[in-house]
This record gives C-alpha cells, sequence and structure tokens, in this order.
C-alpha cells in the first residue's frame, strides 16, 4: 500500500505529464511544504498555482479534500485552501488514470468536493458535479 508522500508524488507527476500533453507550461517551487505544488503557465500572463490531489473512485465518487492535514501531539490539524494560497485543485484518480482540474471558485469554502464517475444508483442528474477529464 502506497504512503501519504507516495499518492502525491504519484499525483504530481501524473498531472505533470497530463499539463505537458496538453501544451501547458508547469513549473516547481524550488523548496517543498509550500501550499502550491505546481504553477501552470495557461499563457504568459494567465499563471495559476496548483496544489495536487490523490483521489481513488469509491461507490462511483471522487472525494476531493481542500484541505491538508498534519499529525501533532495535540492532534490532527486541518488547513483549507483558500483563493489567496491557491488558484485550483488538480486530482489524479489512478483508478482511471484521468486528470481533473477545479478552479477554486468551484472548492472554496468546501471542505471537499465530490466528483461523480459513474452514475447514481437513483438515476438522480440535479445538482452533482460530474467528473469530465
Amino acid at each position: 500500500m502506497l504512503s501519504t508522500n507516495q499518492k502525491g508524488a504519484l499525483a504530481e507527476v501524473a498531472i505533470a505529464k497530463r499539463a505537458i500533453e496538453l501544451e501547458i507550461e508547469i513549473y516547481r517551487p524550488v523548496a517543498e511544504g509550500g501550499r502550491f505544488d505546481l504553477i501552470f503557465a495557461f499563457d504568459y500572463d494567465d499563471l495559476a498555482r496548483v496544489q495536487c490531489k490523490y483521489a481513488p473512485v469509491r461507490d462511483g465518487v471522487l472525494d476531493i479534500r481542500s484541505y491538508s492535514s498534519r499529525r501533532t501531539r495535540s492532534g490532527c490539524i486541518r488547513r483549507h485552501y483558500t483563493a489567496q494560497e491557491i488558484d485550483a485543485l488538480a486530482t489524479f484518480c489512478p483508478s482511471n488514470g484521468c486528470c481533473y482540474y477545479l478552479p477554486m471558485a468551484m472548492v472554496s469554502d468546501q471542505g471537499q468536493i465530490r466528483l461523480r464517475v459513474d452514475p447514481a444508483k437513483s438515476c438522480q442528474d440535479a445538482g452533482i458535479n460530474w467528473a469530465t477529464a
């Protein structure tokens, strides 16, 4: 089983690979531990700070956490990403090999966002965020 760090590294590589295939220039911060993993240059004046996430499909849905967490002596500390820190979440799904780009406008003020990969058993369609690669 992969460790959390291995999952994060795998997501970063897969997302970077997909961005290169789409002819998006990518840059990496020099130091680790910042709030974003990559910078996408869509154009010379359009840069996006991107936090990479790893999210397998569970019950037909991708659960993408929009926070970081770490353990301390006093317990688990969660810190939500803000629009001042990142511009988007990019998610790699190992179950289907796809990558998903979620602008912060879609994510902010939520602890997680759910993207449906498979149709709902109830055939519900309203209010569902569909995963489109």
